[in-house]
């Protein structure tokens, strides 16, 4: 299978060494101004995923409804709960950022774009992997800034979770509306322009990523957090990734579902979204100098996701027609 190359892992890494380097221009109070450029990031990347949505498509998938329970389920159910268990198992050998940060990672809605295009190299059901995908994102605006809420107040911290719906309402679903209203302008558009659409969304996400790790560079968060902390976020992710898979596939074939409909539900319940979940973070966690730290896993989680269902999709892809998964 051929590998095509992707920058946006590398552009993760360079957005967060120039953090190191430059931290006061992208910090809170600096000339980047974040406090209002995040934000306005924020809408824009949901105004260009509204725009790109096809209704036609999401509706084609609808009819599925053991399929989308595992999924939602998966997302919003099983990957908290055993993070929390492995949270507990961890304990305090972990500091209290990293397990804030793999808790948001867990509570974080699925992907959109890469599951439904690994499931369509897969051959798998694209249609249930749209749908599923784009309900995640929707159900994530509510059900995640809950979880969050939640652990928090468990951890002794008080939230202000109506506020923090308003704001995700105010700049996540509002965007989200208006460029679904915009598609019989801009839907034209916005298919002979796919690449550049693809890097402005990126590319904002990749300058949340710099504000992010300005802030909590020049407050201190990362003093003494070295090499460990970094490894210690590959290995929970990779540990966190092969259980719930384990267990998704466990579950798909009691219910005996058929190799397209396992398809997308592997692809759509094991994966977290970095193009939600960051600017989710910048409304759910607002002023937190610790956000820097708190992404860490979702970063590395993020490009393993990609390649690990891409060895998978490349496999399950070479079957013949009529063929089982295995």
């Amino acid at each position: 299978m051929k590998v095509k190359f992707d920058w946006f892992p590398v552009g993760m890494i360079v957005a967060a060494a120039l953090a190191w380097t430059f931290p006061h221009a992208g910090a809170r109070g600096g000339w980047m101004h974040p406090e209002l450029l995040n934000k306005s990031g924020v809408a824009l990347i949901f105004f260009l995923n509204g725009m790109a949505l096809s209704f036609a498509a999401l509706k084609a998938g609808t009819l599925r409804w053991p399929l989308h329970l595992v999924v939602q389920a998966s997302t919003f159910l099983l990957f908290p709960l055993i993070g929390l268990g492995l949270l507990r198992i961890a304990g305090a050998s972990i500091s209290p950022e990293l397990h804030l940060g793999f808790f948001y990672l867990c509570a974080l809605p699925s992907t959109v774009s890469s599951s439904v295009a690994m499931t369509a190299a897969a051959r798998g059901n694209v249609p249930a992997a749209v749908f599923n995908a784009t309900l995640s994102s929707l159900l994530g605006v509510f059900l995640t800034p809950l979880w969050i809420s939640w652990i928090l107040r468990i951890g002794g911290h008080e939230t202000q979770l109506g506020k923090v719906i308003i704001d995700l309402m105010t700049w996540l679903i509002l965007p989200l509306i208006l460029g679904q209203i915009s598609r019989p302008w801009l839907a034209e558009w916005a298919t002979r322009n796919k690449k550049f659409i693809h890097v402005v969304d990126r590319g904002t996400i990749l300058l949340i990523i710099y504000t992010s790790f300005c802030d909590s560079i020049v407050r201190g968060v990362w003093s003494g957090k070295g090499a460990s902390t970094v490894i210690t976020a590959v290995i929970g992710s990779i540990v966190l990734f092969w259980l719930v898979f384990i267990i998704v596939e466990t579950v798909i074939k009691f219910l005996e579902f058929n190799t397209e409909d396992r398809i997308a539900a592997v692809f759509c319940g094991s994966k977290k979204t970095i193009a939600s979940g960051v600017p989710m973070a910048q409304l759910i966690f607002g002023t937190d100098p610790r956000i820097g730290l708190i992404l860490l896993p979702l970063m590395i989680y993020h490009p393993m996701q990609l390649l690990i269902c891409g060895v998978l999709a490349g496999r399950w892809a070479k079957r013949s027609r009529g063929e089982s998964q295995t």
